[in-house]
């Protein structure tokens, strides 16, 4: 009896005590540090709170680094903060924008497609002239998303929600799941 309440007070306590896991995290440094405040600072109204926003940056910046190790600390911070803008301003999950991005471009901001798609969302250009805006750049991070998420967003509306639908739309091979199964094996894989 001694031996179970001695075993059941070590276990209760190891469970109960987080200082032995937080010990092991490494404590950032003041670039990390100062990226991440300007990036929370700049997040604005698609969080909830800043809170919210640290918390989210911080975990997806991680995730990013693992999957693009190419793309510099403050890049990083930049395109999460706004992949989680304008995949808010549309009602889509950030996660699934991100999952979609490393499919179609691996985060290159610079891609262009055998078919002339452009930038992280592998936007095609016709899309400039169809909104009256034939000088943006799709280059440009945030043009870039601005234009994908609301393309996404157009055939999430057109195929009455259906994600798959729509990421088959999105790419040009409707009809087809191979496409909206390499988009949810990324999420599966890196973003959840």
């Amino acid at each position: 009896m001694k031996n179970w309440i001695l075993l059941s007070l070590v276990i209760t306590s190891h469970l109960l005590s987080p200082v032995s896991f937080a010990a092991k995290q490494e404590k950032p440094n003041e670039e990390f540090r100062t990226r991440l405040s300007a990036a929370i600072a700049k997040a604005g109204d698609s969080f909830e709170d800043r809170f919210d926003a640290e918390v989210w940056l911080l975990e997806q910046s991680t995730r990013l680094a693992k999957a693009a190790p190419h793309i510099p600390q403050d890049e990083r911070f930049t395109i999460l903060r706004l992949v989680h803008q304008e995949a808010s301003k549309f009602s889509l999950d950030p996660l699934l924008v991100l999952a979609l991005i490393d499919v179609e471009s691996d985060f290159d901001h610079f891609a262009v497609s055998n078919a002339g798609a452009r930038g992280l969302m592998q936007v095609m250009p016709f899309w400039k002239v169809e909104l009256g805006k034939p000088d943006d750049n799709l280059f440009d991070i945030e043009t870039n998303l601005r234009y994908g998420c609301a393309i996404l967003s157009l055939y999430l509306e057109k195929e009455k929600n259906d994600t798959t639908k729509a990421l088959a739309r999105y790419n040009g091979s409707r009809g087809q799941s191979w496409y909206p199964m390499r988009v949810y094996r990324s999420m599966r894989k890196i973003w959840h």
